[in-house]
């Protein structure tokens, strides 16, 4: 079982997308899947088709001793289930901070469900607080999803730091498996000039480019992944790319360790 975290502290860059769409092309792909929401914004579930609000889901794992297989519900997808998130996990980080081991719950919670998924997906929310953290204390790779936007390259340095200080403090088996360039609008000189930059300066930056795309914005509001809404569609291709990549870096242990800035 490999766990990948979802992570940028940026909001508005494409990780629930992402975390939603490359679930179901693993799936897809015949690969057994759990997508974990630990945002508290909860847009994953309802992306799925799963009711928002449905109890128990990942803050009653994380703070009210509720097994985390007890969370878990059915997708509309074959192969990929879910385990929702609550909008009480906005105010989850002061009680985590009182709790023994705090860092490690999400860690300790998903041990109880190993052998059963052969990917842990964690989609973050947009920060790098006490929940994030748990989700890089639990994962073995780090996916980063970056807007095609100059603004959207601004904390990128700052995550990668805190990614390696997780690395060395409390998870030193963490690996960047890569950062992936999103709602990339080729028409644009400046999405152009994004991924050039992030061609130039990230090594472990993806080939996959998730474009901008208006089938990707209406695929949540059928609760369905953009792979059954728009199956042809130019951006469910692309997160299937982009699922055969992730497969071939964890099959042959790309995945790097992450480099902290100076």
């Amino acid at each position: 079982m490999t766990i990948v975290a979802i992570a940028n502290q940026k909001g508005g860059v494409g990780k629930t997308t992402t975390a939603v769409n490359l679930a179901a092309a693993l799936a897809e792909r015949g690969v057994r899947v759990l997508l974990v929401d630990v945002d508290a914004q909860g847009n994953a579930a309802s992306a799925l088709g799963a009711p928002r609000g449905v109890r128990p889901n990942i803050f009653d794992a994380l703070l009210g001793g509720v097994a985390l297989e007890d969370c878990i519900l059915a997708t509309g997808t074959e192969r990929l289930d879910l385990v929702p998130s609550s909008l009480d996990l906005a105010g989850a980080e002061l009680d985590l901070a009182a709790l023994p081991e705090r860092e490690q719950r999400l860690a300790a919670a998903l041990g109880g469900v190993r052998g059963r998924y052969e990917i842990i997906l964690i989609d973050c929310g947009p920060s790098l607080g006490l929940i994030t953290l748990n989700a890089l204390t639990a994962a073995d790779q780090v996916l980063i999803p970056v807007q095609c936007e100059y603004l959207a390259l601004e904390g990128l340095a700052a995550l990668i730091d805190t990614i390696a200080r997780v690395r060395r403090q409390l998870n030193p088996s963490l690996c960047m498996l890569g950062v992936v360039a999103t709602m990339y609008d080729g028409r644009t000189r400046l999405a152009r000039d994004v991924a050039d930059e992030l061609r130039r300066h990230i090594n472990t930056l993806f080939e996959t480019i998730i474009p901008r795309s208006v089938r990707l914005g209406e695929a949540p509001s059928h609760q369905m992944a953009v792979l059954q809404y728009a199956p042809n569609s130019r951006a469910a291709e692309a997160y299937r790319e982009l699922a055969e990549e992730v497969l071939a870096r964890l099959n042959s242990g790309l995945a790097a360790a992450p480099q902290a800035s100076a």
